[in-house]
């Protein structure tokens, strides 16, 4: 099988040559690592949030895209080089895996990802998703049916005959997550980092739709959505920095005797501390997931204001219902005064949608904790728990 990128080798990393000759232009300005002429702003790509990806623009069409961990300074870095259709691809540093655009025919491992092809309209370039568990689109899943994208297995158990039938330019890989891409690079398929999971800002994860529009030829459109995300999210985010009252919630339940939670410095403790209130583990400085026992988080949860819960229930989910799961949960204040925030997946396009819209979350937070700030808004993911 003819493979587009075959003979190179998946997730080199080096430091960045200096092969490319660089625009010189009198009106040129650097941001974030990324040279930006006034004539052709609209269509490039520079990152203002997202710590995960950086873009240099250089001559004939050559955009270098380095990768890296957004939570670790100094760890690897995958870089790529993005090189229009039917354009030799000259000067390239060394370590730089060529990649041709726009792309056509893409796998994703995540609904993260899933989302940003979403957001832009280009799922008709999805081939392979991992699985379809909470999925809503509906291009997607007739894509599915009529056997235009395939399901390709979960992380550590991937398909690889079914992969290397889907034929895709590039697959979208999590790669420190569960793994199990030691075997799927033998496929030679070009496999790109996406890490907006691991960006510790709203708007930053949000801003990796920028970063899948480098690769469908979607520049301008990911800028122009992005745009309109950020300017809807620090409009609310002004809105509520000024309230008198700034109410304590806090997160999570309790699965296999362990309570699972989120650190005071991840993107979710960010979108409470935006909706004008306070997370209970605000002193923590985990930006991932922490494990905690009840005992812990009641110490610290007792008598805290608001309790967000995100589950997946066949049903209407209820007060009864959380009770019945486990009796001490009716101990805390937020369940005697009925403020438990909610969002059923079952029912909601939670992953497939929310990391592109935090606009919508931060305005469903506001609603809840200062009703009087948004009276006339319609939640889009949480609400009250009926």
């Amino acid at each position: 099988m003819n493979y587009k990128i075959a003979s190179v080798c998946c997730l080199l990393w080096a430091l960045c040559g200096t092969g490319c000759k660089q625009k010189t232009t009198s009106s040129s300005h650097s941001t974030s690592g990324t040279e930006i002429t006034s004539a052709d702003a609209e269509t490039q790509v520079a990152t203002h949030y997202a710590k995960g990806f950086t873009v240099k623009y250089l001559s004939d069409n050559c955009r270098l895209v380095d990768v890296q961990d957004p939570q670790k300074h100094g760890g690897k870095t995958f870089h790529f080089a993005l090189i229009d259709k039917n354009t030799e691809a000259k000067n390239i540093p060394s370590g730089y895996t060529v990649i041709h655009v726009p792309v056509d025919r893409v796998i994703c491992m995540t609904s993260l990802q899933l989302s940003n092809f979403i957001k832009l309209g280009a799922v008709n370039k999805v081939s392979g998703i991992t699985s379809s568990r909470h999925l809503f689109n509906k291009e997607m899943k007739e894509r599915l049916k009529s056997g235009a994208a395939q399901k390709i297995g979960i992380e550590g158990n991937f398909d690889n005959e079914l992969i290397m039938g889907i034929n895709p330019d590039v697959i979208f890989i999590s790669p420190f997550k569960r793994g199990g891409y030691d075997a799927m690079r033998e496929v030679g398929i070009p496999l790109i980092p996406h890490l907006g999971y691991k960006e510790t800002s709203p708007l930053g994860q949000a801003e990796w739709v920028k970063f899948i529009g480098l690769f469908t030829g979607q520049e301008a459109k990911a800028n122009k959505l992005f745009s309109a995300t950020e300017k809807r999210y620090n409009e609310l985010k002004q809105l509520a920095a000024n309230v008198k009252k700034r109410p304590v919630v806090f997160s999570g339940e309790l699965r296999g005797g362990n309570w699972y939670a989120v650190g005071g410095k991840s993107f979710l403790a960010q979108l409470f501390r935006d909706a004008g209130a306070d997370y209970f583990l605000r002193n923590d400085s985990t930006s991932g997931g922490v494990t905690l026992d009840f005992e812990t988080v009641y110490n610290q949860a007792e008598d805290v204001d608001y309790w967000r819960i995100v589950n997946s229930f066949k049903g209407n989910f209820s007060y009864e219902t959380l009770k019945e799961e486990d009796a001490r949960y009716a101990d805390f204040k937020a369940f005697k005064e009925h403020k438990v925030v909610y969002c059923n997946m079952s029912k909601t396009p939670f992953y497939e949608s929310m990391p592109v819209e935090p606009e919508v979350v931060l305005a469903d937070f506001i609603h809840v904790f200062h009703p009087d700030l948004l009276p006339n808004h319609k939640p889009g993911y949480y609400e009250l728990l009926k």
